[in-house]
């Protein structure tokens, strides 16, 4: 987030409420819904909101992709952009995965609790 914004200090002032304004942004939701959703409640939620984090990487992504097209940015920049957008993108998946399997995990465990709730109401013949 931080290189994000020192890098877009340089893009045309024009810019300001274009494009400089859209990747900072997408940059401080990645971090903000990796954080909103460790604060959550179920795995369920947290997983939606790493899922949101994620869908804002890949638009920083592809908002680096347009600033090197136009030029903002020379190629040396880019490339360290898209190093680190792997860095975060890799264990950010793997967490994903993690509270996914970790949601499965609840998951069976409440279906076998209600499997074994109804055996115990049966009535014993």
């Amino acid at each position: 987030m931080v290189a994000i914004y020192r890098l877009t200090r340089t893009f045309p002032s024009d810019e300001r409420f274009g494009l400089t304004h859209q990747v900072r942004r997408a940059a401080v939701s990645v971090v903000s819904n990796i954080a909103e959703g460790q604060g959550r409640l179920s795995p369920g939620e947290w997983r939606q909101f790493l899922s949101h984090a994620r869908g804002s990487l890949y638009e920083v992504q592809s908002q680096i992709i347009a600033a090197h097209l136009l030029e903002y940015i020379d190629d040396a920049a880019a490339k360290r952009l898209r190093g680190s957008i792997r860095r975060v993108a890799e264990p950010l998946q793997g967490l994903i995965e993690y509270v996914r399997e970790q949601e499965r995990g609840r998951q069976t465990t409440r279906l076998q609790a209600a499997g074994n709730r109804r055996r115990a109401e049966q009535p014993r013949g």
